[in-house]
């Protein structure tokens, strides 16, 4: 939104240049992003006049001036073919910067002349106009006259306009609030009803009041339309607007002026005399949708969520309700009798309207966010008094149609929330003055009764209040209260399971994995893949077609993470993700989990084939555990149970119990990795974090031995005939529970399967480490702890192997 000072200047009486303007309305909460000062920019810069003009001794197409300047008589070489002597025009001496050019004036000689100074065109000047040559002025100015005043320059104060405040789309909705904070005095004209001398032949019909409630207009004949006033030119120019004719330009300068988009329709070309409001229709023969070619010149086509302007009883679209206006009745310098529009549109209509055709006008910038819902007849009248003024004409009535939204209605207000809220220390006058110079209603019975303006349907209730004071108070008086002295610092603010991740993040690093950071959604597609996909959990408004709905794990994302790395040449991937999915739309559906993908390249090496990448995956997944202090020797390894995008031959689960299953583990399933586009292999685990339960006395740290024994430490082996079906890990956890005092670690250093060893049945090797603490262990305690190590391992139904 951009606005000149002088444009300002014709709503609040002030005496601030644009510097305090910039500044008062940062302070009032309006965001400035620009002020573009060409008085400055053309201070240099002044008017002289040519006394002579001489063919330069050394080039055929340059000139030596003589020319009479603010500075005195000065000699510049000029290369304009129009130089003259007696021209009048604008002078930059030695030292000046000239915008067009982006270079700074110095003093040097052009072709053994030196010029002192230049003589400048329009575009050397960013000004408007022929720029062929030097620019031409009036005899009637005075030599030395500031250029600035020449061209009628003045500040232009470019700011961005919040969503809430569609107000602020009117230079009156600005000098409101500037005032409001004491810059000045309010004196925007009131708006005088202009009677009409005969009833409007062209009248209204809405057949989709939810999208267009309320229509007005009036026919005004014997207009006389072509190039508007010099004035009304220079306002628009000023701010990016290109002047198109009296009519258009007078639309332009009340959307600017009052935050109120109107449209003009040239009757002549209407089809009938009445103009529809509906929604845009499709062909019942054919399908097809209608199309409007509008005023930019582009054909759009209209669906039926979108409000059409037509004629001829509704036949023939004439434009885009609140969006553009279309070209077969638009206003030319024929134009004699016109129809003047001002209605109000439903602003979600507005905006969906002009995404799906990606177009972007100042209406329906304006529409979009909310036009006033009282300026509809308002609109009409000034519109119409302009449109006297500058073109003639006779008016007819005002015809509506429909009706206005409601005004928004009182609430309660106690002003003691302004100092609870803020720190402000204000009396309830000024308080109540405040809110009666931004156009609320106060009515200070006990409690206040405030009721917003029409134009700030934003407010809502007492805390929106609150803010208004305080923004137009000034943020830079709230109080600014040190904090109270905590005395010493908190020794920690994570909770167990915060700190639970950061000792994760910290552990995966360290084994090489690198972590991602993914969406908590996926496409509803993949969500099914992996248990995933529920109706209650897809978005109603996603960020893209392919995240639109809450992931039920993050395998997925890690997956997609990792093809995309093999795609551009890094295959031999190791990530990790820390975060949230999503089993159901319940509070309690929500896990916290702690992923990791393998996808296992490895380099081609005469040694031969490396370690199955399965069990370096399980040994980092129980190295983490054992970092969580999660009870690793209790858990239970269970096969064929893990869902269908795991390996059924390839994948494991850990768990305390049958209902509580802390990880899932193994090689993904090939039909899952193509559905993702990814190559097979990849391993991943997916530790539910919220399963894992928290260790007993020390703070989740992992668990260990006090200290190093003094004592050695010795070993015995054991080889155990078991069922090849038999998990091995069974039989060491077994072995390793029957003292666990004395038994450091048990380890599985041989399976054999072949003579000796009956079908069906294979032999597991284990080597068991004793680690004595306060005495050497003798012999009948070494055999009595071997016995009951078969023992325990007899009771799975394993035998000692002889």
């Amino acid at each position: 939104m951009k606005f000149t000072l002088s444009w300002l200047t014709d709503h609040l009486d002030t005496g601030a240049d644009v510097s305090a303007v910039a500044d008062a309305m940062t302070m009032a909460g309006l965001e400035v992003e620009d002020v573009h000062d060409p008085v400055a920019a053309l201070a240099p810069f002044s008017v002289a006049k040519i006394i002579s003009a001489e063919r330069h001794p050394n080039a055929d197409r340059l000139q030596v001036c003589q020319v009479e300047t603010v500075d005195g008589l000065k000699e510049i070489v000029c290369g304009a073919p129009n130089a003259r002597a007696g021209l009048t025009t604008i002078y930059a001496p030695i030292g000046a910067y000239v915008p067009g050019l982006g270079v700074t004036l110095v003093e040097k000689p052009v072709r053994g002349v030196v010029s002192n100074g230049m003589l400048c065109s329009a575009a050397e000047l960013e000004q408007p106009g022929e720029s062929d040559g030097i620019l031409e002025l009036g005899d009637d100015l005075q030599v030395g006259t500031p250029a600035a005043g020449v061209f009628g320059a003045e500040p232009v104060i470019d700011f961005e306009v919040t969503p809430n405040r569609p107000d602020w789309l009117g230079v009156a909705g600005i000098a409101r609030d500037l005032a409001a904070a004491g810059l000045g005095v309010l004196k925007t004209p009131a708006i005088e009803p202009v009677a009409g001398s005969f009833a409007s032949p062209v009248t209204v019909r809405i057949d989709a009041p939810e999208l267009c409630p309320v229509f007005a207009g009036r026919t005004i004949r014997g207009v006389k339309n072509g190039p508007s006033p010099e004035w009304l030119k220079r306002r628009l120019e000023a701010i990016g607007l290109r002047s198109i004719n009296r009519l258009v330009d007078i639309t332009n300068l009340i959307s600017y002026d009052r935050a109120r988009p109107l449209h003009v329709y040239d009757i002549a070309k209407l089809s009938g005399d009445q103009i529809v409001v509906r929604a845009g229709q499709v062909a019942k023969d054919t399908g097809e949708h209608e199309h409007l070619i509008a005023l930019d010149g582009k054909t759009y086509t209209v669906d039926p969520s979108m409000c059409v302007i037509s004629d001829a009883a509704g036949e023939r679209p004439i434009g885009l309700g609140g969006v553009m206006g279309g070209e077969s009745t638009g206003c030319s310098d024929e134009t004699v009798d016109v129809f003047v529009e001002s209605a109000w549109f439903d602003p979600i209509v507005i905006a969906q309207t002009g995404r799906t055709l990606a177009l972007t006008s100042d209406a329906q910038y304006r529409f979009a966010r909310g036009v006033d819902t009282a300026s509809v007849v308002p609109g009409v009248e000034l519109a119409t008094k302009l449109i006297l003024e500058l073109c003639g004409g006779e008016p007819s009535e005002v015809t509506v149609a429909g009706q206005a939204p409601a005004v928004p209605t009182a609430f309660a207000f106690d002003p003691a929330r302004v100092g609870s809220l803020t720190g402000l220390s204000l009396t309830d006058d000024r308080i109540a003055d405040i809110l009666i110079a931004l156009g609320f209603t106060v009515d200070r019975a006990s409690p206040w009764s405030v009721t917003p303006p029409s134009w700030r349907r934003d407010v809502e209730g007492p805390a929106d209040l609150v803010e208004e004071v305080a923004r137009i108070e000034g943020f830079d008086k709230l109080p600014t209260t040190p904090l109270p002295d905590q005395g010493a610092p908190s020794k920690g603010v994570l909770n167990p399971r915060q700190a639970r991740v950061r000792l994760a993040r910290r552990a995966l690093a360290a084994m090489g994995y690198a972590e991602a950071v993914t969406w908590s959604f996926t496409k509803q597609s993949i969500a099914a893949l992996f248990g995933g996909g529920d109706e209650k959990l897809v978005l109603e408004n996603p960020i893209a077609a392919d995240l639109d709905c809450m992931r039920p794990s993050a395998l997925p994302n890690l997956i997609q993470a990792a093809a995309r790395n093999a795609a551009r040449g890094h295959a031999d991937a190791a990530l990790f993700e820390i975060g949230p999915i999503y089993l159901d739309d319940q509070p309690n559906g929500q896990r916290t989990v702690i992923a990791g993908l393998v996808a296992p390249r490895a380099a081609r090496h005469w040694g031969g084939a490396p370690e199955d990448a399965l069990f370096a995956l399980k040994g980092d997944l129980i190295a983490l555990l054992d970092q969580l202090g999660a009870p690793t020797a209790s858990l239970q390894l269970v096969q064929g149970q893990n869902r269908d995008w795991w390996h059924p031959g390839r994948s494991a689960r850990l768990q305390l119990g049958p209902k509580n299953v802390m990880v899932e583990f193994g090689a993904l399933h090939p039909r899952v990795l193509k559905a993702l586009d990814a190559d097979a292999p990849m391993l991943a685990f997916e530790i539910v974090l919220d399963a894992v339960p928290e260790p007993r006395g020390a703070k989740s740290k992992a668990r260990g031995k006090a200290g190093l024994s003094t004592l050695m430490p010795l070993t015995r082996d054991f080889a155990f005939v078991v069922e090849e079906a038999k998990a091995t890990g069974d039989l060491v956890r077994a072995v390793a529970g029957v003292d666990k005092a004395l038994i450091s670690d048990v380890r599985v250093f041989d399976v054999y399967r072949g003579k000796g060893v009956d079908e069906g049945f294979k032999s597991v090797a284990l080597e068991v480490e004793l680690q004595p603490v306060e005495a050497t262990l003798t012999d009948a305690e070494i055999e009595a702890l071997t016995a009951r190590v078969v023992a325990a391992a007899t009771k799975l139904g394993a035998t000692l192997r002889s």
